[in-house]
């Protein structure tokens, strides 16, 4: 968590680590330029040094746990387990591969293990976030569409503009919204047409509202519905950082050094164990 991000300003990045409940365990103090992936390491050892004595399954998001972090558990001593889920494109391979299908993406939610490695896929649709994704999707649509506007109204009212420059300033918003490969744009008698690719503009829907998990967890260990759960349970943690960031003001540090830095950040943690413990109360 990047806790200051103005220009001029020092950062430092806070790995808090949960329980299954959401209640802070430790929290740790890196460097600003540390990246997410690099504070997995020193979580892992700490689960084992500190707070091990049986098996543990680590939670994290597409952005936490990546190959390398697996290869790390498996080859940490130990019994350690991983649910993650993975990105957009690693869908579609796995969809290409055929070692998914898109019939499985349902309301409901359902299973498929690699029998080669014994991974394990959790997959859903999400009606609502896929109407959420759709609408965003359309206000961009939406953006580019005045911009064709307009541009076609200042070639009307100016005769020695340029239709290429009309079109290229068309083609910047569509680039910057990232709709290049669904739209392209068209002139005729110095009018200005927006293109949309139908089999783009489906290819590019198709998978909204849709997310896939991944554990390396058994059956007999941990039911597909456990494993969704225990994934969507990441919002105690987003919770948690919030309301250290907001409620309980982590930032801004006003300390400069490194020892009283993680001083201010335990504190805050702390203060947000009380936090928690009055929310469950009431």
């Amino acid at each position: 968590m990047p806790l200051m991000k103005r220009s001029g300003k020092q950062q430092i990045v806070i790995g808090l680590l949960c329980d299954e409940e959401g209640w802070p365990l430790s929290v740790e103090v890196f460097a600003g330029n540390t990246a997410d992936t690099s504070t997995f390491a020193s979580q892992v050892r700490k689960v084992g040094a500190r707070f091990g004595g049986g098996t543990v399954t680590l939670v994290g998001d597409r952005g936490m746990i990546k190959g390398p972090q697996i290869d790390l558990l498996e080859a940490t001593e130990g019994e350690f387990h991983y649910i993650t889920a993975i990105t957009k494109p690693q869908i579609e391979s796995l969809l290409k591969a055929g070692q998914l299908q898109m019939q499985l993406f349902d309301e409901h939610l359902a299973e498929v293990t690699d029998v080669e490695d014994g991974v394990r896929y959790v997959l859903r649709r999400n009606p609502q976030r896929a109407t959420e994704v759709a609408a965003g999707r359309q206000d961009k649509v939406q953006a580019i569409e005045k911009v064709v506007a307009r541009q076609n109204a200042y070639l009307a009212e100016h005769p020695r503009a340029t239709v290429a420059a009309a079109i290229e300033r068309v083609r910047e918003k569509i680039e910057q919204l990232r709709l290049s490969a669904c739209f392209c744009v068209s002139s005729a008698e110095r009018t200005l047409t927006l293109v949309r690719d139908e089999a783009a503009w489906q290819e590019r829907s198709k998978l909204d509202g849709c997310y896939c998990l991944k554990t390396d967890l058994k059956s007999a260990e941990a039911t597909k519905e456990r494993v969704h759960d225990r994934y969507k349970s990441l919002a105690e943690v987003e919770w948690a950082f919030r309301t250290s960031k907001s409620t309980l003001d982590v930032r801004p540090v006003y300390v400069r050094k490194e020892s009283r830095t993680r001083g201010h950040v335990f504190v805050v943690m702390l203060a947000y164990h009380i936090v928690k413990e009055l929310a469950h109360c009431w």
